[in-house]
């Protein structure tokens, strides 16, 4: 049997670790407004219902650039340098948002914000897995929920009281220029800690296998498909619920809060799972996670009543929460040791495809025939969700004793 991918305790200042959580708030803020922002969005740019796709493609076009050529772009600028520039463009591109006057530019700055957004995550990411525990990574996507969480109710609150989507962005672009001054003050930190010579300190991951032949692997591109419909699930919710709970009377300020909230619930489930992750196998706390999911789109795709609408959106954000990081984890027992270096790329590029391609679809949907349809594409998406992970249990005993030995390794 091949050897679990064990991640390592690090001996890094625990200001640091609490700078990349603070980083992976700023993250998520962006990501929460949208959904809130849109109707005033639309109306302020006379634009069609499913115009957000064209921001949506450049915002993701721009993450996969950046990610994908994320190792490279560190070996050019260095970590704390790319974290600054990062920030930096997510900065200034949410507020060239509030000042262009045609929605063409809007998007095209959308591929800057993704760019940023693409830097941040991927480093952030790599640098935790090298120099933290496993468990810590639990608590950095717990992080991100915080930030996305935050993002509506900013946005609720530009809207409502201010009547400005606009003065939204700002606030979260002053907090993007906060972190980059941040990272300007850590530079040392950060050139000390990615230079390394400590031979523990190294990455574990193997990328001998040709990408081409990974992308041959049945399972690598079942794995793919999970990350895709699931992200492409997570961010219509998120996108489109406060249109769809507006369309059926509910009011602007419950319906944003109600999108605050299903942010929240899946931050809060996060850390639930951090907690039991020991106890609890990851492919459990996937299919689990669906099945509530699946429940709680069903509520929310019959509209029952305004209650049980907002109870469903609710139980979706619950659902969801662990989901992610437990496929992350059980990448190398999906996939196989010579494949799974190849699969994580792949999987995260998967992860920003789905996130323009289902709210998109959803858009397109929604033009031709209404909002109340897209309830039910997401409901049919976490079906085929749960139907593939069980083929990935049934045929390959996913997360069998992978997760367990990285599970009893935790180094919080």
């Amino acid at each position: 049997m091949s050897q679990p991918l064990r991640l390592k305790r690090s001996k890094y200042p625990v200001s640091l670790i609490l700078l990349i959580f603070v980083a992976f708030i700023a993250l998520g803020m962006p990501d929460g407004l949208l959904g809130v922002a849109w109707p005033s969005m639309r109306s302020s740019y006379n634009l069609p219902l499913d115009a957000v796709t064209s921001l949506l493609f450049c915002s993701t076009s721009g993450y996969l650039l950046s990610s994908f050529f994320n190792s490279s772009l560190t070996r050019w600028l260095g970590v704390g340098r790319l974290l600054v520039v990062s920030c930096g463009l997510t900065g200034i591109a949410l507020a060239g948002y509030t000042l262009v006057p045609a929605w063409w530019m809007f998007s095209a700055l959308g591929i800057l914000t993704g760019f940023g957004a693409g830097a941040i995550d991927a480093s952030l990411n790599t640098y935790v897995a090298d120099h933290y525990g496993s468990g810590l990574m639990q608590w950095l996507h717990a992080s991100y929920g915080v930030g996305i969480t935050a993002g509506p109710f900013i946005m609720t609150t530009a809207i409502v009281t201010f009547a400005s989507w606009r003065l939204g962005y700002r606030i979260v672009a002053a907090f993007q220029g906060l972190m980059a001054l941040a990272f300007i003050l850590t530079f040392t930190a950060w050139n000390n800690n990615s230079n390394s010579s400590n031979e523990s300190e190294k990455s574990m991951l193997k990328f001998s296998t040709p990408i081409s032949e990974s992308l041959r692997n049945r399972s690598v591109l079942g794995s793919m498909l999970l990350f895709l419909l699931y992200t492409g699930s997570e961010v219509t919710t998120g996108t489109w619920s406060f249109g769809i709970l507006t369309a059926r009377g509910v009011s602007e300020r419950i319906a944003g809060f109600v999108v605050g909230s299903y942010w929240a619930l899946f931050t809060i489930g996060r850390v639930f799972a951090g907690f039991i992750a020991r106890k609890v196998k990851p492919e459990n706390l996937v299919t689990g996670g669906l099945i509530l999911a699946i429940t709680g789109a069903s509520l929310f795709s019959m509209s029952v009543s305004k209650t049980l609408d907002l109870f469903g959106v609710a139980l979706i954000g619950i659902s969801i929460a662990p989901i992610f990081p437990a496929l992350v984890t059980g990448t190398l027992s999906r996939v196989g040791e010579e494949h799974a270096g190849n699969s994580i790329g792949m999987q995260m590029a998967s992860a920003g495809l789905g996130a323009v391609l289902l709210p998109g679809l959803a858009g397109r949907i929604a033009q031709i025939t209404n909002l109340n349809n897209i309830p039910l594409l997401v409901t049919t998406a976490f079906i085929i969700q749960l139907a593939i992970m069980l083929g990935f249990k049934n045929e390959h005993k996913a997360f069998r004793s992978t997760a367990d030995d990285i599970y009893g390794e935790e180094g919080t």
